[in-house]
């Protein structure tokens, strides 16, 4: 049973990382702070104490049959080497991984189904690995079939030690359906290794290889198991040192974000029994080395090792030899040494490297210009449009295209950006061999063709990004030419997508398409269910691979597809925000110098008014009754009006007939004046009663001025009849 320290750091450890540093060459990461000072006579085997003994963990991931060493990769030779190094130093080692060790392989693995990788592995002294969602690639019965009487062939172990599932179930049981654990002794120590694999793994493989499986919580299974090797009877298996191998990962390399990871993953780190010692992680193709707090107390070693031979982690676990219990554990991650070598998997690398290159040396056609996956550098991000995935979209869509193809036409094409394994490079004139291509499609997956309606493809469109705690955020699928949409990046999940068009058209959800896509995903690879439930499905039997070869020996020359088929957009304003602007239109009611005006009033009785005959500069009053130049006043103000339709002041008719020298314009500005101050709460209402007592009071002056002139006339007359 295994008991954790609060202190995970140790002298005889420290001697031990300092000497893997010197030994490789290479950069050390997370190695305790003070190793550069321990002693340096001091044993990499045993600590300071002699009742202790310190086991190394040598461990690594997703290596996908880069057993070639090339710019970015060590190949097997040299990280086999490499173990070999650090197994001189230390004999009490094991070396495991994390899963993904075939499939997804370059082409001197893939073409010949990643046999050469199984035996070079195997012969290269692994001695355990969890299985991982891509050894899944080619079918359940493959897996147990085929791939795991390689390894015991190629190793002389149990070939089902290199399939470890614990949570991989016959479907509609809870009976497993690989090896949950092997148990390895090293120095007197019993290590035992548990297989988990990511929960998600239905989703990425073709769901008729799998039929007969499925898979659970990485968590329960991890900690049914663990305690089945702690609980003291030996008939079930009892181990000394818990090693949880998980095909599961974070999308970061922050312990500080890893340490609070959503999701299944986060769950397991967290929450794994305290019998667990180091969890080794894999999946997402990150490098961290952590130390997770574990339940009871104290932390425990979290690591994941980059990909494809680049990295190799190194776990020293310091055990009481009489107690056997754990007294510390640390880990840290190490370069490859690309100089180191071992001679027997050298020698099987050559023999595949021969093969592969009499099969992949034949040019098929020629680029352009580089075809690259998302990110930088290419294939580093998923969640992003590429050259790649369009292209491969726009291959697919025309192999449905062609005379030769025996089924209907398709109209729009989706590829998955976890089936793009390589970039098609231009190099130095363009040539591309059968290799290359092969390189990008390793999977050999075949084309399906169905139909599908506008709002099944807005649900595979949204998506695309992914649940909340899943390895990765989003998938962004390549789709091809004629097919765009628009979306917003930072929206609320299912809520991305905003129009969609076909050749320039909006794509309504009752429309329906005939859709070609592989057959991973038309089986709901990558969680894009809804390509499952298409009708009028066809497995076109046309292979990946095929299509794309085809495709480029009917061009020349072949052009990368485009980026901006998807189109990223701003979120749509809700309108009734946007009207808020007339709400802020104060000016308008701050025009009150057309209030002030009065003075006009007051010249009335001079006779002198403006030669116009309106105040207004433009001679025609506001029919509307508002002081706004342009004539646009808040429509809160321009209910005014119904305070010039005062009768005393329009309907005199002295008043209309009056020359332009009469003051009616001027009553009539004034009264329109305070028509356009209704609403205003900076208070006028005295100012507009003065106006309309003004004009009372010229009004009824007016009429006293003419019944003295009526009666002066009626005099005048009666005096000169008389």
């Amino acid at each position: 049973m295994s008991h954790h320290s609060s202190s995970r750091k140790s002298w005889g450890r420290a001697a031990a990382v300092a000497a893997t540093a010197t030994l490789l060459g290479g950069t050390v990461a997370s190695a305790p702070a003070f190793a550069a000072t321990a002693p340096a006579s001091e044993s990499a085997s045993t600590s300071a104490s002699a009742a202790t003994t310190t086991l190394q963990i040598l461990s690594f991931n997703d290596f996908h049959g880069r057993i070639s060493q090339t710019s970015s990769e060590a190949g097997a030779s040299a990280m086999i080497g490499t173990a070999d190094a650090l197994r001189a130093e230390n004999p009490n080692t094991l070396l495991l991984s994390a899963g993904d060790s075939i499939s997804g392989s370059t082409f001197t693995s893939n073409i010949q189904e990643d046999s050469p990788t199984i035996e070079a592995l195997g012969v290269g002294g692994l001695d355990a690995s969890a299985v991982g969602n891509h050894e899944f690639d080619r079918g359940f019965a493959d897996l147990t079939d085929r791939v795991v009487t390689e390894y015991a062939a190629a190793s002389g172990k149990s070939g089902a030690d290199f399939a470890l599932g614990a949570n991989v179930y016959k479907k509609g049981t809870s009976t497993p359906a690989l090896r949950e654990y092997t148990i390895r002794e090293v120095d007197g120590v019993k290590v035992g290794i548990i297989g988990v694999v990511t929960p998600t793994t239905a989703t990425m493989v073709s769901p008729t290889g799998i039929s007969g499986i499925e898979f659970g919580s990485m968590l329960t299974a991890a900690n049914r198991v663990s305690a089945q090797l702690s609980d003291g009877d030996a008939a079930n298996g009892e181990a000394d040192v818990v090693v949880l191998l998980a095909h599961d990962g974070s999308e970061s390399s922050d312990c500080s974000v890893i340490e609070n990871q959503a999701g299944a993953y986060g769950d397991l780190i967290r929450n794994a029994s305290a019998n667990v010692d180091l969890i080794v992680s894999g999946h997402t193709h990150k490098t961290y080395s952590c130390e997770i707090a574990a339940p009871g107390g104290g932390t425990r070693p979290v690591i994941q090792q980059g990909e494809y031979s680049q990295k190799l982690g190194q776990t020293l676990i310091e055990v009481d030899t009489t107690t056997k219990k754990v007294v510390s554990a640390t880990s840290t991650i190490l370069d490859t040494n690309r100089a180191a070598s071992n001679a027997a998997v050298a020698s099987i690398v050559a023999a595949a490297e021969q093969e592969a290159n009499v099969l992949g040396a034949e040019v098929v056609g020629k680029v352009s210009a580089d075809i690259l996956r998302g990110g930088t550098p290419a294939g580093n991000d998923r969640g992003v449009e590429s050259t790649a995935g369009n292209s491969v979209a726009d291959w697919y869509l025309w192999a449905t295209q062609q005379s030769t193809f025996g089924g209907e036409p398709a109209q729009i094409s989706f590829m998955n950006p976890g089936g793009l394994r390589a970039d098609v490079l231009y190099g130095t004139d363009g040539t591309v061999t059968y290799k290359a291509v092969a390189d990008v499609q390793p999977f050999a997956n075949s084309l399906y063709t169905m139909d599908l309606t506008g709002a099944q493809i807005r649900e595979i469109l949204e998506l695309q990004w992914q649940p909340e705690g899943s390895s990765r955020p989003k998938l962004h699928l390549g789709i091809s030419e004629g097919f765009t949409y628009e979306y917003v990046e930072d929206a609320e999940r299912l809520n991305h997508i905003e129009k969609m068009f076909y050749k320039g058209v909006e794509i309504k959800d009752s429309d329906v398409f005939r859709i070609v896509t592989n057959s991973f995903v038309a089986g709901g690879g990558d969680g894009f269910t809804p390509f499952a439930a298409g009708t009028n499905r066809s497995d076109t039997g046309v292979v990946d691979l095929k299509a794309t070869v085809d495709y480029f020996e009917a061009y020349p020359v072949v052009t990368p597809a485009p980026l901006g088929r998807a189109i990223p957009v701003e979120a749509t304003t809700d309108p009734t925000e946007t009207a808020a602007p007339t709400e802020t239109a104060a000016p308008t009611e701050t025009a009150a110098p057309t209030e002030t005006a009065a003075p006009t009033e007051t010249a009335a009785p001079s006779g002198s008014a403006d030669p116009s005959g309106s105040a207004d500069p433009s001679g025609t009053a506001d029919p509307s009754g508002s002081a706004d130049p342009s004539g646009t006043a808040d429509p809160s103000e321009t209910v005014a009006p119904t305070e010039t339709s005062a009768p005393i002041e329009t309907t005199v008719p002295t008043e209309t007939t009056a020359p332009s020298g009469s003051a009616v314009p001027t009553s009539q500005e004034a009264s329109t004046t305070s028509g356009g101050g209704v609403g205003n709460s900076s208070g006028d209402d005295d100012l507009a009663n003065t106006g309309a007592t003004t004009g009372i009071f010229v009004g009824g002056g007016l009429l006293l001025v003419a019944a003295g002139t009526v009666l002066l006339w009626v005099r005048q007359r009666a005096n000169a009849e008389a």
